[in-house]
């Protein structure tokens, strides 16, 4: 069984990769994700591609290998449904939850989280709009786009939340910026920096900075998901 400090390192390049939609990650980037300085990252890193999780070229990056991937995928469901089980079953709130799964997702049983799986109606996603893998480690494709990247008078539906600060997360909570949430674009301004919206429904209109807006992920309205 891999340690807890293999099963973040390769959790955490899979989530840089999917971030960057590049399959080759930075070391540097790596080491800000761990909160390690770049040398440990690399001494880690250097032993990963001895188990044979990842493929490590100097100056240019790291990347997972099928058997990396596997296993990043399997500590995310864990991660992930543990999220949907703390709030839906606990009553936690989305911005506590995060935390919790990092300390559960490297002890949990593999028993244990078939059963809350099955409790929950096995979900496709979490509480953050995340994709859970099924038991087989397969995952969801992400098809949405970043707010951020939207047009003037487009209607589109929040699908993800990328940032799980829980500072983010209560602030997108006050004003309603969850998933399932229908917004219009009413106005981006690349000189303020800032994104203009528009509760579908309430008609409540919310100002977002660009770098906040990035954060979120979005699909068309009337997008039906699968």
């Amino acid at each position: 069984m891999a340690s807890s400090t293999v099963e973040d390192y390769v959790k955490h390049i899979y989530l840089l990769s999917d971030e960057l939609g590049n399959s080759s990650v930075p070391m540097g980037k790596v080491a800000t994700a761990l909160g390690v300085v770049p040398g440990t990252a690399t001494t880690m890193v250097k032993a990963l591609s001895d188990a044979r999780l990842v493929v490590y070229a100097p100056r240019v990056g790291v990347e997972l290998t099928e058997e990396g991937r596997t296993l990043a995928l399997h500590v995310l469901r864990r991660h992930r449904l543990i999220e949907q089980f703390l709030v839906e079953v606990l009553g936690f709130d989305w911005s506590e939850v995060h935390a919790e799964a990092e300390r559960l997702e490297h002890v949990v049983s593999e028993l244990l989280l078939e059963r809350i799986d099955a409790l929950l109606g096995r979900p496709k996603e979490d509480p953050h709009g995340d994709p859970i893998p099924d038991a087989e480690g397969s995952i969801s494709p992400n098809t949405s786009r970043s707010l951020a990247a939207c047009r003037e008078d487009e209607n589109v539906t929040v699908r993800r939340i990328r940032d799980q600060d829980s500072s983010f997360l209560q602030y997108l909570a006050e004003k309603s910026l969850g998933p399932g949430t229908s917004l219009k674009v009413i106005n981006r301004s690349l000189s303020a920096e800032a994104i203009e919206l528009e509760l579908l429904g309430s008609g409540t209109r919310v100002t977002l900075g660009l770098g906040a807006a990035a954060k979120l992920d979005v699909g068309s309205a009337n997008e039906t998901e699968v």
